[in-house]
């Protein structure tokens, strides 16, 4: 148990509470909008600026955020061209980031390793200022949220009713995808490239079986998301684990109790 006295455990722990309140905030408006899998489009985007980051030798994460919000301009851009395919967009722009992540890896085989530790997460490797930015775009994401909720499901829940109802609809579906952007490149340190989205949207599936309202399923989005990560980093710090992948594979077995006891409940009743 002396793991949990060491300073990059405790690091580990402190950002992972972090991007495990962020993350489900962002993901149930993504469900809303039909978009869970922006997830994927954007932390792949974000791994080819964290390659040029290392190529230009510039902290990583920084070009990475710089991509992701780019793409994420690039993604609300070709949701209004193909408004009727509007998954279209998260297809174009997966597939260009994925292009440009293979070419710079070429372009600088010698930091291969260090960017293969973001396809699948290294929340150990945590340093002071990594912590710092998850946390102030942890605290971001909460100030927009918390100010605008009202605002943000009525676009998603009805775009067109919004519209009409004379919200800034294109204003706010640019910041929810700008706040997306930002939380997806800073949970990839945590759980990798190849596991973000997971946190996005495996505890807002837990949270709509049991949620009796939207506010409700918010907060249990992130009741389970917090509880996935407390006990997957334990249990990888304690068997000595892959974090990341500890943290989604206790989110799909939430899942997978909260489905039997549903289904058992709805069988016997």
């Amino acid at each position: 148990m002396d793991i949990f006295l060491e300073p990059f455990f405790q690091r580990a722990i402190i950002g992972g509470i972090l991007i495990g309140l962020a993350a489900p905030l962002m993901g149930t408006f993504l469900v809303l909008r039909r978009l869970s899998m922006i997830g994927d489009t954007l932390a792949h985007v974000s791994i080819a600026g964290i390659a040029l980051g290392f190529l230009i030798n510039v902290y990583p994460l920084a070009i990475g955020l710089l991509f992701a919000l780019l793409a994420s301009f690039a993604i609300e851009l070709l949701r209004k061209t193909y408004k009727t395919y509007a998954e279209l967009s998260i297809a174009i722009i997966m597939s260009g980031g994925i292009a440009l992540a293979t070419l710079l890896f070429t372009l600088g085989r010698d930091f291969s390793t260090n960017v293969n530790s973001y396809f699948f997460g290294s929340i150990y490797t945590l340093d002071n200022t990594d912590i710092a930015v998850v946390g102030v775009v942890c605290a971001l994401v909460i100030a927009v949220i918390a100010a605008h909720f009202k605002e943000f499901f009525l676009i998603f829940f009805d775009e067109e009713a919004a519209g009409v109802s004379g919200l800034p609809v294109r204003a706010y579906n640019i910041v929810i995808t700008m706040l997306t952007a930002l939380v997806i490149c800073v949970a990839i340190k945590i759980v990798g490239a190849l596991l973000v989205s997971s946190l996005l949207t495996i505890p807002v599936a837990c949270s709509l079986v049991v949620g009796r309202s939207f506010r409700h399923s918010v907060v249990m989005a992130i009741v389970f998301s917090e509880t996935a990560v407390i006990l997957g980093l334990v249990s990888a710090g304690v068997w000595d684990l892959a974090p990341g992948a500890t943290v989604v594979l206790a989110l799909i077995t939430m899942l997978i109790v909260i489905l039997t006891v549903k289904f058992s409940l709805r069988r016997s009743g």
